[in-house]
Order: structure tokens, then C-alpha cells, then sequence
């Protein structure tokens, strides 16, 4: 049985607000593990700044208007696909990077997702505002009695707070990707069609 905390045990949203702020503590040990693990390092503010310095550059070469000689033309696009592939490069070495703090991160997870199961197992912590499609549904009702489609269980809760609040928190701490790394591919880029 669920158990809930004496100062909010009369209140309607008690559950709900539990497992929000579970999800807002649980963004913050997280991201000053990886704060502690990546941000502050001098190897990722390196990478950072050659990710964004090939992401301005390879901008302004593809902005720039090209001539109409075709070994200028040629020429241009040699250089325009270095900078890809340095971005490339560097993307990828990012991504590894981060994949040590994204261990222990998904460790953290796990075990609050699994203390928060052992509290809430088969009890409703909040009600959806409509009837959700089949797929959402049993994720919504995972683990819970009953046949009402609204009833939202902890699971579902705690995924739709987890990857919302930890990218707001992200966004916020100024520790979102570079601009140049979204698009760059990660470590399974897509396959360049220029190769082809």
C-alpha cells in the first residue's frame, strides 16, 4: 500500500505533488552529477567550443554567395564538407563523452523509479483530462485496477515529468548541446548521401 507524507496526507493532489517534486529533486542530483562528471571539465568546454566554432563557420560558408566559375565552386565545397566532417567528429567525441555521467545518471533513475514503484504500486496518482489513444493508455493505466481510461498511474506521471523538467533544467543551467550538435549525428550518425 501507498504510503504518503504526513504533511500532505489530507490533501486531494497529495500523490500527484509526490511524485512531481520526487521528479524536480531527482533533475537536480542529476544534473549536478553531471555537472560534476562533464560540465566542469576543461575537455568538454573544449569540444563545446570547437563544436560551436565549426557550427558558425560552416554557416557562413553556406550562407555566402557562390561564384559561378566551377573550381572556386568546387574548392568550396571540399571545405564545406571538412567542417562537416570535423563537426561530425567532434559530435561524436561529445557524445562519448557524456555517455560515463549518462551511466550513473540512469543508475539514479533506476532507483528512484524503483522506490517510487515500491510506494505507489496500483494506485491512481492522478486523473488525465481525456481519454487517451490505446498505445498511451497502457502506459497511463500500467499497473493499475480498474477500467477507467483516466486514471493516470505513478509510471506515467514520472516519465512526463522526468523528460520535461530535466530539459527545462537543462535549458535553464545552460547546459543544453551546442547548436552545431543537435544535427551532427551523435554516436549513430546518418549516412552521407554525398558518398553514394
Amino acid at each position: 500500500m501507498a504510503t504518503t507524507i504526513p504533511l500532505f496526507a489530507s490533501f486531494k493532489y497529495a500523490d500527484s505533488l509526490t511524485v512531481v517534486g520526487i521528479s524536480i529533486c531527482t533533475a537536480l542530483v542529476c544534473e549536478a552529477i553531471s555537472w560534476i562528471l562533464i560540465y566542469r571539465t576543461s575537455s568538454y568546454k573544449s569540444l563545446k567550443y570547437s563544436i560551436d566554432k565549426a557550427a558558425k563557420k560552416l554557416e557562413t560558408m553556406k550562407t555566402e554567395n557562390p561564384s559561378s566559375k566551377l573550381s572556386i565552386k568546387k574548392s568550396k565545397t571540399k571545405k564545406i564538407d571538412r567542417v562537416e566532417t570535423s563537426l561530425k567528429e567532434s559530435s561524436r567525441d561529445l557524445s562519448l563523452f557524456k555517455f560515463k555521467s549518462g551511466a550513473v545518471v540512469a543508475l539514479v533513475l533506476f532507483v528512484v523509479f524503483g522506490l517510487l514503484n515500491s510506494l505507489f504500486e496500483g494506485k491512481v496518482v492522478a486523473k488525465l483530462p481525456f481519454h487517451p489513444i490505446t498505445i498511451v493508455k497502457k502506459m497511463s493505466h500500467r499497473g493499475l485496477k480498474g477500467d477507467d481510461p483516466t486514471d493516470c498511474s505513478m509510471a506515467f506521471l514520472y516519465l512526463l515529468c522526468s523528460i520535461s523538467i530535466r530539459t527545462n533544467l537543462q535549458k535553464f543551467l545552460g547546459f543544453s548541446p551546442p547548436r552545431g550538435a543537435a544535427g551532427a549525428g551523435g554516436l549513430f550518425p546518418m549516412p552521407d548521401p554525398k558518398t553514394n
